[in-house]
């Protein structure tokens, strides 16, 4: 009964990865309780994942490329990608590798990519270049680089304490290198030679904003007749910002141009209001307050763009990360324009813009929006974690003066971890410490740093894994893969493990993925009297290393509406390479670690 439990609730929780119903955190969490209530958990073994060193390493982790980015030491390297980047592919790819692989690897990659990606899209636009030429793989190499070190991704970590919860050691800092080594430098050699043909120009940096987004069919401008109901009333009192799915951008008088904020505007006759709305609430507008409606050809899209940007306002660009408050709810619930004094002209969701009222459409992780205000609201969005602007940061935002005490403090962390003076929990929490007190980050700053999503999906499937073992399904799986299987090598066990878990990381989560997996894998390479340590690694590899689709991995997510790709793109130039490494990985593994 318990191994049945177990696998309904292992059901229910693919379930709800795949749907997308819930945040996988959320889920995660619900697991736990599930497992709780089912009692196949005892309440400390539920909560024992707030605890467990995999995940306290994880939020220092996160806190310390924080302190390290907050200093500007990767803007610094910024100049050596623009200077040796050259105007071929080839070569700004493999620039690309060089410079943010060994980032990667002692970094967060999800933190190097929010820093890289304003950085090639300004380096894009500034040579003419397609930024979907680039961004993939720069995703992908900032999840190559990630898997040499045991602090590049969180999957690593997470593996290293499951390790120890199976009785066994857990990883050292460069316990992966050797192959992981070996397997940047193919799949950098890959992405250099053949991305540039795999990749298509998707967006292009020489239309307009107007163009890429298609804003004559959103933006249009009203005309307030003699007779209009809003004559003398302001917009705040008129209400028709919150009835309709409508926003007034502009206001036009007698060729004077008013900006925001507009709210206790009075309207007179002759006004014209430029507003960003759909074709259905237009109508409606027109015919119950008496206005009129411009036709769009009065401007074509260079002239609108213009009429969008002055010496005070401008459009940009900013894409929702993955632990913003903004995902689920929609532009109107969170009062988007009050909040961060901007308007959302248009939403980008990979190649498709979204469809629809926008002011009632949920918001998803890796939305791209396309907003309009006053430049200084641009200034205070680059301080928030929730939303990135695509555009380069200003360097007086940065702390270069302690750029050289941060990169010593995370030697420092490296070094004596890797040197077994002390484990990377404790290393990792006193660099966190060392980076208040030399005020390379400040205190204050140390919560937004942490990926709340992560530790909380990490906290709540780590009692799956226990739940597993408990109940015996570990073991049931275990001896019937044995049975099918066990008279194959070592070698396409390793084969087999890899497949799985890359299947399982593009269905629900590289985490969820692992936490599923080692621990199977492990149960039967000592059935079968194999090396444990190669099975685990072989399931952290695969579930470390996803390229078949933009939510498999968080930094594919990232780029997929700023390269404005379609869902096939990442299965194009990422399936050879997933090919590729399901032989190699393994036999590197068997190679270095033996079996």
């Amino acid at each position: 009964m318990d191994i049945f439990l177990t696998l309904a609730i292992l059901v229910l929780a693919l379930v709800g990865f795949v749907s997308e119903l819930l945040p996988p955190d959320i889920i995660a969490l619900s697991v736990t309780v599930l497992l709780m209530l089912c009692g196949l958990v005892t309440p400390e073994e539920g909560m024992s994942g707030f605890s467990n060193s995999a995940t306290v390493t994880v939020m220092a982790m996160f806190i310390l490329s924080a302190g390290i980015a907050k200093t500007g030491v990767i803007q610094i390297i910024r100049d050596f990608l623009v200077r040796w980047g050259g105007k071929s592919s080839h070569r700004q790819i493999f620039t690309l590798g060089v410079l943010v692989g060994p980032i990667s690897a002692f970094i967060n990659n999800t933190a190097v990519l929010a820093i890289f990606l304003p950085i090639v899209e300004d380096w894009c636009r500034k040579q003419k270049r397609s930024p979907s030429k680039l961004l993939i793989p720069l995703s992908y190499i900032s999840i190559l680089g990630g898997m040499m070190t045991l602090v590049g991704t969180s999957t690593n970590i997470l593996a290293s304490g499951l390790s120890e919860q199976l009785g066994y050691r857990t990883f050292t800092i460069f316990e992966f290198s050797k192959a992981s080594i070996c397997i940047f430098l193919f799949g950098l050699a890959y992405l250099t030679i053949c991305a540039p043909y795999l990749l298509p120009s998707r967006k292009t940096n020489n239309d307009s904003f107007a163009q890429n987004y298609g804003l004559k069919d959103y933006v249009s401008e009203l005309v307030i007749t003699p007779q209009s109901s809003l004559v003398g009333e302001t917009l705040n009192n008129s209400g028709i910002q919150r009835k309709f799915d409508l926003d007034v951008l502009e206001l036009l008088r007698d060729k004077v141009r008013f900006a925001q904020p507009l709210a206790d505007k009075i309207l007179q006759a002759g006004d014209i209001l430029v507003v960003r709305s759909g074709r259905e609430d237009l109508l409606k507008i027109r015919e119950e307050r008496g206005l009129e409606l411009f036709a769009d050809v009065k401007f074509n899209q260079n002239s609108l763009e213009s009429v969008l940007i002055s010496e005070e306002e401008k459009i940009g660009e900013v894409l929702i990360l993955s632990n913003s408050r903004l995902i689920g709810t929609t532009l109107k619930e969170i009062r988007f324009r009050q909040r961060y004094n901007a308007t959302v002209l248009a939403v980008r969701r990979g190649s498709e813009l979204v469809k629809g009222p926008l002011g009632r459409v949920p918001l998803r992780f890796g939305d791209l929006l396309l907003i309009q205000g006053p430049k200084q609201s641009f200034i205070g969005l680059q301080t928030t974690r929730e939303l990135l602007v695509l555009e380069q940061r200003d360097v007086e935002m940065l702390r270069e003066d302690k750029a050289w005490i941060s990169v010593i403090i995370g030697l420092s962390v490296i070094a004596l971890s890797a040197f077994d003076i002390m484990p990377i929990v404790v290393s990792a929490w006193a660099g966190v410490i060392a980076l208040v007190l030399t005020k390379c980050l400040r205190p204050g700053e140390i919560y937004g740093a942490i990926r709340w999503d992560i530790i909380f999906l990490l906290a709540g499937l780590i009692p799956f894994g226990i739940a597993m073992r408990n109940s015996g399904t570990t073991t049931w799986i275990a001896e019937n893969l044995v049975s099918i299987g066990g008279d194959l090598p070592g070698y396409w066990v390793l084969v087999f493990f890899f497949v799985i878990t890359s299947i399982f990381t593009e269905i629900i989560s590289n985490n969820a993925a692992v936490v599923l997996m080692l621990p199977i894998a492990v149960e039967v390479a000592q059935t079968l009297e194999l090396n444990p340590f190669a099975a685990m690694f072989a399931v952290t590899f695969a579930a470390s290393n996803s390229y078949l689709s933009p939510i498999g991995y968080q930094t594919n997510t990232m780029v997929y509406g700023p390269g404005g790709y379609k869902f096939t793109d990442f299965a194009r130039i990422g399936a050879p390479l997933t090919l590729s490494l399901m032989v190699l990985a393994p036999w590197l593994i068997m190679m270095f670690y033996g079996l």
